[in-house]
């Protein structure tokens, strides 16, 4: 069930540059050009003597950084997480909040599962087969513990229903299960009693993102409290078969009251059958839209008359008034969209939304009562499921901080999460964590990131000559000097310096400023150009890079194995919003190297070929 432990890929080139090579920055780029293509990434180290001064104004620099949900960032968490986003609005549209169990201790992975049920032949095959507990080893689990059976359950409950909305099986004519070999073995399976565990809302637009409260664990109810509380036992499962609202799944309170003004003039469905030609009478029929709800006052003060039934549905009276037709056709109000038939009426249901009526028991998979909510029809439900998923960016944060307010709180978060004084945590143990968290559905790790700060209107930290204040003859000398990343761009010898326009992150340098665990996602840069990295003091910065020659295979791994984000966004790489594991990347035959940048006393610049994350 544990992810591999993270292997820190091979070292990339580094170069230490005498005073007479480093005189000249765009030539002693080209001479190391030819070995450090082959990596992508490469790091210099100037000479010891220099050393440029911090010319940020501290007291003025003031930022919004982004907010950075980790397990959002890799390609494939993002992929589970997406999948329970939609799992969870399923459910949501038809008025139950999904709890995800909990199995061998530890959140059950139900995109991995529904996706090897897929593999192995799906719900059926597996059913028939007896191939439960091939599914549990392929997820992982130990054998012997009948963990077979009860990812079965978990699955019948939760994921069968989803995905036979998702594959329209639902719309087609109902026909009975198959009754199969296994039948009999799984009947004799147990209640597991974790009706609740952990909680999994649906997006949430606020500040913090769309999973801000996706972890939010209810308290587990006991076994005594199960006992006493009859709903709470009839949230467990009972035998195999397909689970449907109100088995497993928490519904919601929800007060709903139609007056009689909501009541529909005439029926949403009419069908019109041939009778011979004869006397018949007809009964006036009537619509009430009744729903679980308590007598309450309304707003004159009188007591409503309301009804307290289970759910939406039709109901026939008599009327006292009597009508007869010499030739008359017979009129079938509200007929199943299924069956085509209107007997059972007190098992009709009315959708809320299109007004369609479906029979309880026509639905695949049945419903086993008349639900206590609103309802949706199954083709509401899969146009409702099938909207696009919105595309991913990152959020900034409402809080604005100075570099002061910032590393404080930077540093009491570090010491805080590894239990240590920040100086004490080893890099190695931070990348491992990193990688670690970055793949977790469970463990929800926000940081804070103050990224692409403009360093024309906020300050750079190379000392530079605008005419703002007056500078040292120091800071005279690196103003001047090639490898400040404000000069380097408009060199003589550079491209750049015949373009008269600014462009910020070419001609213009970038500041950052980031914390433990903030990362800038794998992406190719600006034009196909080099870009250099600088860090001024703080924390090591730990480097990923891809070579050129790589390029297209790294973009073929990560669409191989999550096809789904670069369905709905085919330019996801060019948002500089999405990482995935080197170690899966080298798996495939990327080659990645690494490296470790240390703040300016211990000084070097990152030179990036190609491809890059920090």
């Amino acid at each position: 069930m544990e992810p591999e432990e993270f292997v820190p890929p091979p070292e990339c080139p580094v170069f230490e540059p005498t005073w007479e090579e480093f005189e000249d920055p765009l030539e002693y780029i080209a001479k190391i050009r030819p070995i450090a293509e082959k990596a992508g990434i490469c790091k210099i180290r100037p000479p010891v003597d220099w050393q440029p001064p911090f010319a940020v104004e501290v007291d003025n620099f003031r930022f919004t950084p982004r907010i950075q949900r980790l397990n959002e960032l890799e390609a494939e968490t993002r992929v589970k997480l997406n999948y329970l986003d939609q799992i969870a609005r399923f459910w949501e549209i038809q008025g139950s909040t999904l709890k995800i169990p909990n199995v061998e201790r530890k959140m059950l992975d139900l995109f991995t599962l529904s996706k090897i049920v897929t593999e192995e032949g799906g719900y059926e095959v597996i059913c028939k087969d007896r191939r439960w507990a091939r599914v549990a080893q392929r997820m992982c689990y130990p054998s012997g513990k009948n963990i077979g059976s009860l990812l079965r359950s978990h699955y019948e409950r939760i994921v069968y229903p989803y995905e036979l909305y998702q594959s329209g099986a639902n719309l087609a004519q109902c026909k009975a299960r198959p009754l199969y070999d296994s039948e009999e073995i799984d009947k004799e399976y147990k209640p597991h009693s974790i009706p609740l565990r952990q909680s999994v809302q649906p997006p949430k637009t606020n500040s913090y993102g769309r999973r801000a409260k996706r972890l939010q664990a209810d308290p587990e109810p006991s076994e005594e409290d199960i006992e006493k509380n009859p709903e709470l036992r009839k949230l467990q499962i009972y035998g195999a078969g397909p689970k449907m609202m109100g088995l497993g799944l928490v519904a919601k309170d929800r007060n709903l009251r139609r007056r009689d003004k909501d009541i529909p003039e005439c029926p949403p469905t009419l069908i019109v059958k041939d009778e011979p030609m004869e006397d018949i009478r007809l009964e006036p029929c009537t619509v009430e839209f009744c729903y679980d709800i308590k007598e309450e006052e309304e707003e004159n003060g009188e007591n409503s008359n309301t009804v307290s039934t289970k759910s939406t549905r039709l109901r026939r009276n008599a009327a006292n008034s009597q009508f007869t037709r010499k030739p008359v056709a017979k009129a079938e109000f509200f007929v199943c969209r299924i069956c085509a038939r209107s007997d059972d009426d007190d098992k009709l249901l009315v959708c809320f939304v299109c007004n369609d009526t479906y029979h309880i028991y026509c639905l695949l998979p049945p419903l086993p009562e008349i639900p206590r909510t609103v309802w949706r029809c199954p083709k509401c439900v899969v146009e409702e499921c099938k909207k696009p998923p919105e595309a991913f960016g990152f959020e900034q944060a409402t809080r604005e901080y100075t570099l002061q307010s910032f590393g404080e709180m930077a540093d009491t978060f570090k010491s805080d999460y590894f239990s240590m004084p920040v100086h004490m945590v080893p890099t190695e143990l931070v990348e491992k964590e990193f990688w670690r968290l970055v793949c977790s559905i469970d463990e929800d790790v926000t940081v804070e990131y103050g990224a692409d700060i403009h360093s024309k209107e906020f300050g750079s930290g190379f000392p530079m000559k605008n005419g703002k204040r007056k500078l040292t003859p120091e800071e005279e000398e690196y103003a001047i000097c090639g490898w400040n990343l404000n000069v380097l761009p408009v060199l003589d010898q550079s491209v750049l310096c015949h373009i008269n326009a600014d462009i910020s992150g070419m001609k213009v340098p970038w500041l950052y400023v980031g914390m433990v665990f903030s990362t800038f996602c794998w992406h190719i840069e600006d034009h196909w150009s080099y870009s250099i990295n600088y860090l001024h003091w703080g924390e090591p910065k730990t480097w990923y890079g891809v070579p050129s020659s790589a390029a297209e295979l790294l973009e073929d791994v990560m669409k191989k194995l999550t096809p789904e984000l670069f369905d709905s966004q085919p330019d996801l790489l060019h948002q500089l919003v999405t990482i995935m594991n080197p170690n899966i990347l080298m798996s495939y035959g990327v080659p990645v190297s690494a490296g470790r940048q240390k703040n300016a006393l211990k000084h070097c610049f990152y030179l990036h070929l190609f491809m890059d994350i920090f």
